[in-house]
Protein backbone atom coordinates (compact mmCIF):
# COMPACT_ATOMS: atom_id res chain seq x y z
CA UNK A 1 0.00 0.00 0.00
CA UNK A 2 0.74 3.77 -0.82
CA UNK A 3 0.78 6.87 0.50
CA UNK A 4 1.52 9.91 -1.88
CA UNK A 5 1.58 13.71 -0.53
CA UNK A 6 3.50 16.61 0.81
CA UNK A 7 5.33 16.37 4.23
CA UNK A 8 4.31 18.00 6.20
CA UNK A 9 6.02 17.06 9.73
CA UNK A 10 9.72 14.98 10.10
CA UNK A 11 9.89 13.95 13.69
CA UNK A 12 13.09 13.48 14.92
CA UNK A 13 14.49 9.56 15.84
CA UNK A 14 13.12 8.77 19.54
CA UNK A 15 14.02 5.58 21.65
CA UNK A 16 11.11 3.92 23.24
CA UNK A 17 10.75 0.94 25.49
CA UNK A 18 11.24 -0.12 28.46
CA UNK A 19 14.88 -1.57 27.71
CA UNK A 20 15.36 1.64 25.41
CA UNK A 21 16.66 -0.24 22.40
CA UNK A 22 13.50 0.53 20.13
CA UNK A 23 13.51 3.16 17.55
CA UNK A 24 10.89 5.14 16.07
CA UNK A 25 10.56 7.65 13.85
CA UNK A 26 7.42 10.24 12.22
CA UNK A 27 6.59 11.46 9.43
CA UNK A 28 3.29 13.16 8.45
CA UNK A 29 1.95 13.64 4.70
CA UNK A 30 -0.82 15.72 3.55
CA UNK A 31 -2.52 14.10 0.66
CA UNK A 32 -4.11 16.05 -2.02
CA UNK A 33 -7.23 15.34 -2.26
CA UNK A 34 -10.52 17.27 -2.51
CA UNK A 35 -10.65 16.56 2.27
CA UNK A 36 -7.26 16.31 2.54
CA UNK A 37 -5.55 14.31 5.48
CA UNK A 38 -2.51 14.33 7.25
CA UNK A 39 -1.48 11.26 7.38
CA UNK A 40 1.21 9.92 9.78
CA UNK A 41 3.45 6.96 9.55
CA UNK A 42 6.28 5.39 11.63
CA UNK A 43 9.82 4.38 10.22
CA UNK A 44 11.22 1.70 12.89
CA UNK A 45 14.56 0.53 13.81
CA UNK A 46 17.42 0.66 11.20
CA UNK A 47 14.74 2.70 8.25
CA UNK A 48 14.38 5.54 10.26
CA UNK A 49 17.53 7.02 8.82
CA UNK A 50 16.20 6.72 5.71
CA UNK A 51 14.34 9.82 6.08
CA UNK A 52 17.15 11.88 6.57
CA UNK A 53 17.19 13.08 3.20
CA UNK A 54 13.59 13.95 2.76
CA UNK A 55 12.37 18.09 3.84
CA UNK A 56 9.20 19.49 4.77
CA UNK A 57 7.52 20.49 1.70
CA UNK A 58 8.83 17.17 -0.91
CA UNK A 59 6.41 15.36 -2.28
CA UNK A 60 6.68 12.02 -1.72
CA UNK A 61 5.06 8.19 -2.38
CA UNK A 62 5.91 6.19 0.76
CA UNK A 63 5.30 2.48 0.81
CA UNK A 64 3.46 1.13 4.19
CA UNK A 65 2.46 -1.75 5.83
CA UNK A 66 -0.74 -1.29 8.11
CA UNK A 67 -0.41 -2.99 11.17
CA UNK A 68 -3.22 -3.58 14.22
CA UNK A 69 -3.28 -4.33 17.63
CA UNK A 70 -5.37 -4.65 20.80
CA UNK A 71 -4.28 -3.43 24.33
CA UNK A 72 -6.96 -3.15 27.05
CA UNK A 73 -9.91 -4.53 24.91
CA UNK A 74 -9.16 -0.96 22.70
CA UNK A 75 -8.08 -1.78 18.97
CA UNK A 76 -5.05 0.46 17.54
CA UNK A 77 -4.31 1.05 13.67
CA UNK A 78 -0.37 2.07 12.59
CA UNK A 79 1.13 2.56 9.14
CA UNK A 80 4.87 1.13 9.05
CA UNK A 81 6.78 2.88 6.44
CA UNK A 82 9.42 0.86 4.30
CA UNK A 83 10.08 3.00 1.43
CA UNK A 84 10.08 6.31 0.45
CA UNK A 85 10.69 7.79 -3.03
CA UNK A 86 10.84 11.31 -3.42
CA UNK A 87 8.14 12.34 -6.66
CA UNK A 88 9.63 14.11 -9.26
CA UNK A 89 8.13 17.51 -10.23
CA UNK A 90 6.90 17.27 -13.73
CA UNK A 91 6.68 20.79 -15.43
CA UNK A 92 3.71 21.44 -18.30
CA UNK A 93 4.16 23.86 -20.98
CA UNK A 94 1.06 24.93 -22.79
CA UNK A 95 1.80 25.40 -26.37
CA UNK A 96 -0.21 27.80 -27.88
CA UNK A 97 -1.34 26.69 -31.60
CA UNK A 98 -2.60 29.57 -34.02
CA UNK A 99 -5.04 28.82 -36.38
CA UNK A 100 -3.78 28.83 -39.78
CA UNK A 101 -6.03 31.46 -41.39
CA UNK A 102 -6.46 28.87 -44.50
CA UNK A 103 -7.89 25.89 -42.95
CA UNK A 104 -10.86 27.54 -42.32
CA UNK A 105 -13.66 25.87 -43.66
CA UNK A 106 -15.73 28.97 -45.11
Amino acid sequence: MEVIGKVIVIGDTETVGAAGTFKKRLIVVETAEQYPQKIPVDFVQDKCSILDKYNVGDEVTIGVNIRGNEYNGKYYVSLNGWKINKDKETAYTAEVIEPDQNDLPF
